[in-house]
């Protein structure tokens, strides 16, 4: 067991988040209170949180050498082959560590079970002394994940867990061309979504959800009648589209586009479809400024994504590994 480096990733809580931005606990309780907050809950989730990690270095230091990484500093981390890894904290966390480990083993650890549900944590710290000794053995089963990959044409990569966002960090449009299989068109939007299956239930979810609720609505029928019938097709496509999910290993990723706007020169037909291996998604970029790709809502580790920058967008080689 000692050949095993146990890799445990934490993450800042709300509190000291808080504290960062305003130097010490007494100004940062006086602008939560200042606001009508509980102040109080921001100090017992932080408590339980230290607990935890401090309760899981007890009992991964049993089973083998173990090394404590911040969440910001897991991109730069260099995994070794025989690493376990253990992430304490929320979905999100499980999410933004697992595009960035190869083929290690990941267990997913709820610390505060009366707070988070986490679809991602299967298990509590008191679980991780059986746990780990028997993923150690091989004896734990491992669920894959398929993940998302854009690759610039300058070389930069990144990939992504449940989505990649592609577009202006701002709230204007994105101005791009994109380009599917042997079909091609000038876009005008607020950005391109691409959703894997562990995504689908989230993002991809919602944008599928509004088109079906519009589809669906009075108002929307009434325009249909009055001769919008193009519009009206490709929206009743999106709202038969499955809107509860694809699974995790799915070999095939689903892009959607936002509030695209059909002009002279833009074109609104290639708003919706499958990614896979044989068909992954081209766009080049038309944004002198602020375009950027990132990934699971982590604005922060982001691509430049401006004129004359290629994207493309398809399935990772390489997968995540759930333990279970």
């Amino acid at each position: 067991m000692s050949e095993h480096k146990l890799i445990l990733v934490k993450r800042r809580t709300r509190l000291e988040e808080l504290i960062v931005r305003y130097n010490t606990v007494q100004q940062a309780q006086f602008y939560i209170e200042r606001l009508g907050a509980d102040f109080s809950d921001y100090i017992e989730e932080d408590q339980r949180y230290r607990q935890a990690i401090q309760l899981a270095q007890q009992h991964l230091s049993q089973l083998g050498r173990v090394q404590l990484i911040d969440r910001e500093h897991v991109p730069n981390f260099i995994f070794g082959h025989q690493d376990i890894v253990v992430v304490v904290g929320q979905d999100g966390l499980v999410a933004n560590t697992l595009k960035y480990v190869t083929e290690q083993p990941l267990i997913g650890v709820n610390p505060d079970p009366m707070r988070w549900d986490g679809v991602l944590l299967p298990f509590t710290v008191e679980d991780l002394s059986f746990i780990v000794p028997d993923v150690m053995r091989k004896q734990r089963a491992l669920r894959e994940v398929t993940l998302a990959k854009v690759e610039l044409n300058d070389g930069q990569v990144l990939y992504g867990v449940n989505d990649l966002f592609i577009g202006r960090k701002t709230h204007v449009s994105a101005r791009y061309e994109v380009r599917l299989g042997a079909r091609s068109e000038q876009q005008s939007s607020s950005g391109i979504i691409v959703s894997t299956g562990m995504g689908s239930t989230g993002w991809f979810k919602s944008v599928l959800e509004g088109a079906s609720g519009i589809v669906g609505s009075e108002a929307w029928q009434h325009l249909s009648n009055a001769g919008s019938t193009d519009v009206a097709s490709k929206a009743e496509s999106a709202g038969r589209a499955n809107t509860g999910g694809f699974t995790w290993d799915a070999p095939y990723l689903y892009y959607t586009v936002r509030e695209p706007f059909p002009s002279r020169t833009t074109s609104a037909s290639l708003v919706f479809g499958q990614i896979h291996a044989k068909q992954p998604l081209h766009i080049v970029s038309q944004m002198p400024e602020d375009g950027v790709i990132f990934s699971d809502g982590v604005e922060q580790d982001f691509l430049e994504f401006n004129s004359g920058v290629h994207a493309k967008v398809g399935l990772a080689d390489k997968r995540g590994r759930l333990v279970i």
